[in-house]
């Protein structure tokens, strides 16, 4: 869905449909190119000169998909190759981390109390925007913790110069150039200006780091002011996240899941999160599986599957539906069993609902 700020600028490794690492990092070219040895951007980088005609390219796409020409001249006036989005974008971790890595470094204590305090103070803004969405409060906290600091890390990058360089780059021109588009139709929808409109390299906005097609898909005006505010409103920025988790089929009340043992004897095919995959805690129970705290599962009807965040033999968790509503949001085991943790830490609940 989006990307997670958080962890696609320390694990960018993380986020799902991340590109190949095969490209090299965009550098002056050093000798002529003949016709006939033309090279693809994929292969080592257009030369930023041409950046400046490309951008034209992009105006008169703009022009033909309906925005108008005062949005296009003031989007585009300060136009400007981003270096850092080309290097970012294409180096990318390799080295695998364990999620015990991932959970110690994005999920220290001070985030969690904060998170706590956060959740006492905008509590009446939260409970507001749960009863209209279905959607517990500490979930929409968890988000904005995760993604953004409880928004003091936004990122400072122009969102239209952001896209359009890494269109121009080419490796996933025609997924950046429609989130350029996106951008473009929040601007002329007057929800912000072009020089306000600041996030990730990326692309990646606002306190919830929504990519610009997720803002107008799932923005929310959660004050009904008549603009959609996710860099400074909160009553925006919680009702635009509990609205992306309810449209893609949170069920209200349900938990994420928890952490179980598996028996010595379980088969890895069966971990996924496939529907075919699914089994009722119950089923689970009677192949085996246990809480680690060694209580019983629920016997319920409830489906839930087995994860193995780790290819290596590590932790196992019994994740149910709002899991995978999660995973829709960012797909990566670890990002959202650590949303996960965190709406448990801010209940401040061991076992699930």
């Amino acid at each position: 869905m989006k990307q997670s700020f958080l962890t696609s600028i320390i694990f960018s490794l993380l986020l799902a449909g991340c590109a190949s690492q095969n490209s090299k990092a965009l550098e002056k070219k050093t000798a002529p190119t003949s016709p006939q040895q033309k090279t693809t951007l994929a292969a080592t980088g257009r030369d930023p000169a041409e950046f400046p005609g490309y951008v034209e390219q992009l105006k008169r796409q703009a022009q033909e998909q309906g925005i108008d020409a005062a949005t296009i001249d003031t989007a585009f006036s300060n136009i400007h190759f981003v270096d850092r989005a080309i290097s970012a974008d294409r180096n990318q971790l390799e080295k695998k981390i364990t999620l015990d890595d991932y959970l110690t470094r994005v999920l220290p204590e001070w985030k969690k109390q904060r998170a706590r305090e956060n959740f006492q103070q905008y509590l009446p803004q939260l409970q507001k925007v749960s009863q209209r969405y279905g959607v517990q409060p500490e979930y929409i906290v968890a988000l904005w913790a995760m993604e953004s600091s409880f928004g003091k890390i936004q990122g400072k990058e122009e969102v239209i110069s952001a896209l359009a360089t890494l269109a121009f780059e080419g490796r996933r021109e025609a997924f950046f150039t429609k989130e350029l588009m996106a951008a473009l139709q929040i601007i002329q929808q007057q929800h912000i200006s072009a020089a306000e409109m600041k996030g990730s390299w990326a692309g990646a906005m606002g306190q919830n780091q929504f990519m610009p097609s997720s803002f107008l898909r799932y923005g929310a005006d959660g004050d009904g002011d008549g603009r959609i505010d996710i860099w400074n409103n909160l009553d925006d920025v919680f009702a635009s996240t509990a609205n992306y988790l309810a449209t893609e089929g949170w069920k209200a009340g349900e938990s994420w899941g928890r952490e179980v043992i598996l028996p010595v004897d379980f088969v890895k095919t069966q971990a996924g999160l496939k529907t075919a995959q699914a089994k009722t805690a119950g089923e689970w129970q009677k192949l085996g599986v246990r809480f680690n705290s060694d209580a019983a599962l629920p016997d319920n009807g409830q489906r839930a599957w087995i994860i193995l965040p780790d290819d290596a033999p590590g932790r196992a968790f019994m994740v149910y539906d709002n899991f995978r509503v999660i995973m829709h949001w960012n797909r990566s085991y670890y990002f959202a069993i650590s949303i996960g943790m965190m709406a448990d830490a801010i209940s401040q609940q061991d076992v699930v609902r």
